[in-house]
């Protein structure tokens, strides 16, 4: 059954939260310990930034969409991620990992995914955007919250990836319903798109950037003690939503995704012996040829705006 998109637009704009309704001093921030937040510092460091790139993807999308309804759905999910981003600062803040007005560095990879961003995102189709995308957020927060709600006894880290969750929900819903009908087109121009995109070279550079980027973010989950069935359940979840649709299985950018996928969370796979080399290679890029930080990844703030 097709997703209402005006329904769901509506029940958006009907539970937006902001960082000003939670309780930021309420107590349980002392209920983790030692080790776990040294475990926890850096993987929410990732976090805040990952939230905050998927935040730029939207931004991208929303100019791309065929209709008003999904430009307004995608500008609402930029608005979120960002949110999220910003309530992660927040908790990291709470729990004493961060000094001050203190934002913590993206690490290597992230720093290359928000260039690689900044340069190319609004060229990018969306049918490429929207099938790389989901696989990130089922990866994250499939995963990640799970963990989260089961291992960090303070009520406030409940009450916040509670909230991101049902916003991620809503994200997957509109996701998926995307891919669906990019399947609908003929399969001579979905052929002709995804030979245009492959051959491209800005496509090319991003998935020299994805496949280390995905591979640093799987091996600092199973470092945090997740359950390595967990990651998998989570990242199946992309092929099994997607499967349903026998519009999204036409789409051959979609079976790329799934079946890298598949890869990464088979850790004997040869697969990892490239990735793992191109994490290697991207630790010693030299930091003299990053760009500065874009504007729009300089809006991270743990203050709770309304």
């Amino acid at each position: 059954m097709a997703l209402d998109l005006d329904k769901t637009l509506a029940t958006i704009k009907e539970r937006q939260w902001a960082l000003a309704d939670i309780d930021w001093d309420a107590p349980g921030a002392d209920n983790l310990s030692t080790e776990q937040k040294a475990k926890l510092k850096d993987f929410m460091a990732d976090l805040v930034w990952i939230e905050n790139i998927g935040a730029r993807g939207f931004s991208a999308m929303a100019k791309k969409a065929p209709t008003d309804t999904l430009r307004d759905i995608y500008t609402y999910f930029h608005a979120e991620e960002q949110r999220h981003a910003n309530a992660e600062l927040a908790l990291m803040r709470r729990w004493g990992m961060l000094e001050a007005d203190e934002v913590p560095e993206p690490n290597i990879n992230v720093r290359l995914a928000i260039e690689w961003l900044d340069k190319y995102a609004d060229s990018m189709s969306l049918s490429v955007l929207g099938t790389v995308i989901p696989m990130l957020e089922v990866a994250l927060d499939g995963a990640l919250v799970k963990f989260l709600m089961d291992e960090v006894e303070d009520p406030i880290c409940h009450e916040v990836f509670q909230l991101i969750n049902a916003d991620e929900s809503r994200h997957l819903a509109v996701d998926f319903e995307v891919l669906d009908m990019l399947g609908h087109a003929k399969m001579r121009k979905i052929l002709i798109e995804f030979a245009g995109n492959a051959l491209s070279p800005s496509l090319l550079i991003g998935a020299l950037m994805y496949i280390p980027l995905l591979n640093r973010m799987r091996d600092n989950i199973a470092h945090m003690g997740i359950d390595e069935d967990r990651l998998y359940v989570a990242l199946k979840r992309f092929s099994n939503v997607g499967d349903r649709s026998e519009f999204t299985r036409r789409l051959p950018l979609y079976q790329v995704i799934k079946w890298q996928g598949a890869m990464v969370i088979d850790r004997s796979h040869p697969y990892h012996l490239l990735a793992d080399k191109m994490v290697m290679a991207s630790t010693h890029y030299p930091r003299r040829l990053l760009r500065s930080l874009p504007s729009w990844s300089k809006e991270l703030t743990y203050e709770p705006q309304a």
